[in-house]
């Protein structure tokens, strides 16, 4: 079969885009900005790009149009496909009716550590010899790809709330059907589709409502929007994450936690990773990959050789004693963890964030009050303003001189590269590619 994909440069629909190819499918696809590092992954697999949605895309003639949710109406390719009446589908739906169908799906979803504690279970599996298939949202430096099928009954998926396309408003996962579904956390974000967050919490529960009595929801015990979305019914078994009587983490320091099920100890889990939300992705990934038959000891070793998410915390490189990381955090709560996370690492040493409020949230000013609070653990900040929209001076005032801002990309490296110091660690945040500020900055560090 040929089909055609609109919008497959993103992290979803290029992961749709290399499962199909892998399955046998003939692939072409389409998006507005064509570049890499995902237009050459693609290309990679055999899959033609072509740039915008012109309408002459139409005479490709494939058997399938898969339509992206960047698609809306009005543009010029879908027109013309409405308007002949031929085949179109979302990605999600065809994800579900030509892999997922049969499998037993792993579900993970959360405002935070989707695509980190997605890379967590798949890697476990992996190691357990189950050879699962999975899409990730990210690429995952055990695997090197985020995408693939095999002919395994396991598939292992990152779970996105957000809508699934302009032709169907219900949350991508509600197409999955899970048997088992880790709901690691859940905060008001996305404020471009949902108004409050007692409508995420709805979606959420109509996840809830797919799950099979046989199945298992592992679920954050300690955030009341978890409790309030299971208390609106519930039929399947819940584990509990950070609670007694569930699944909880003890730090033996900043690389070592002991694991506790049920008040039991399972094991020790010695890694590389930081932080308090990578130990709870880890119990989630730890017993969500039990309830697939991977006993606790063996989710135990995987973790050990477990080598984290490009863009999670990942050093992009050190000159003259600065080391620049890239993270991925764009919500102030991931901003907060991933400060604390850096900062149980290199304790005292100087952490210098810089951030690009990018997301359609932030742009929209929703989360701006939360913003200083969310910076504060570092000990200089510089705010990449371009676009943004809102007055970000004002809003990191309470940060005192620490906090400046920055509306073209050169003034900004260059402040960042005049405050640098051997021994300081400068910690990029931003769900983009942030102009490609990390090779400009070990650049002009170099100099």
């Amino acid at each position: 079969m040929h089909i055609h994909i609109l919008g497959i440069c993103g992290t979803f629909m290029g992961g749709i885009a290399v499962i199909a190819r892998q399955a046998g499918h003939k692939v072409t696809g389409c998006d507005a900005n064509v570049y890499p590092p995902m237009s050459t992954q693609l290309q990679a697999q055999g899959i033609e790009l072509i740039e915008g949605f012109d309408a002459g895309q139409i005479d490709l003639k494939p058997d399938l149009f898969v339509i992206g949710n960047v698609v809306s109406r009005g543009n010029p390719l879908m027109e013309q496909i409405l308007d002949r009446g031929l085949a179109f589908t979302s990605g999600p739906q065809w994800l579900y009716e030509n892999i997922l169908r049969g499998k037993w799906v792993l579900a993970v979803a959360g405002t935070h550590g989707k695509t980190t504690t997605t890379s967590m279970l798949a890697w476990i599996l992996e190691h357990a010899g189950l050879n699962p298939g999975f899409l990730i949202g990210g690429v995952p430096l055990n695997f090197g790809i985020s995408a693939r099928t095999t002919d395994s009954s396991f598939f292992v998926i990152e779970a996105d709330e957000y809508d699934t396309a302009f032709f169907d408003k219900r949350s991508k996962f509600v197409h999955y059907l899970p048997r088992t579904a880790i709901l690691n956390n859940l905060e008001f974000d996305h404020a471009d589709i949902f108004p409050d967050l007692a409508a995420i919490e709805t979606q959420f529960h109509h996840l809830v409502r797919t799950l099979p009595g046989s199945g298992l929801i592992i679920a954050h015990g300690r955030e009341q929007s978890m409790r309030r979305v299971l208390a609106k019914g519930v039929w399947t078994k819940v584990e509990w994450l950070g609670i007694e009587q569930g699944w909880t983490a003890r730090p033996r320091d900043a690389h070592a936690f002991d694991v506790f099920f049920e008040g039991g100890p399972r094991g020790t889990v010695n890694w590389e990773l930081l932080g308090d939300h990578n130990r709870n992705n880890a119990l989630a990934a730890l017993a969500a990959s039990r309830h697939a038959g991977v006993p606790v000891a063996k989710g135990i070793d995987a973790l050990a050789e477990f080598r984290n998410v490009k863009r999670r915390l990942e050093v992009s490189g050190a000159v003259n004693g600065v080391t620049v990381y890239d993270d991925f955090a764009h919500h102030p709560t991931a901003i907060e963890t991933t400060i604390a996370g850096l900062r149980s690492k290199v304790g005292n040493a100087r952490i210098l964030a810089v951030l690009e409020p990018r997301s359609n949230t932030m742009k929209m000013g929703i989360m701006k009050d939360a913003l200083a609070g969310s910076l504060a653990g570092a000990d200089l900040v510089f705010c990449y303003t371009n676009n943004l929209g809102w007055d970000a001076q004002p809003v990191l005032a309470s940060l005192g001189a620490k906090a400046q801002c920055f509306e073209d990309l050169g003034a900004l490296v260059a402040a960042i590269v005049a405050h640098s110091q051997a021994g300081d660690y400068v910690l990029t945040m931003s769900n983009g590619a942030f102009g490609g500020i990390h090779d400009r900055l070990l650049e002009a560090l170099a100099k």
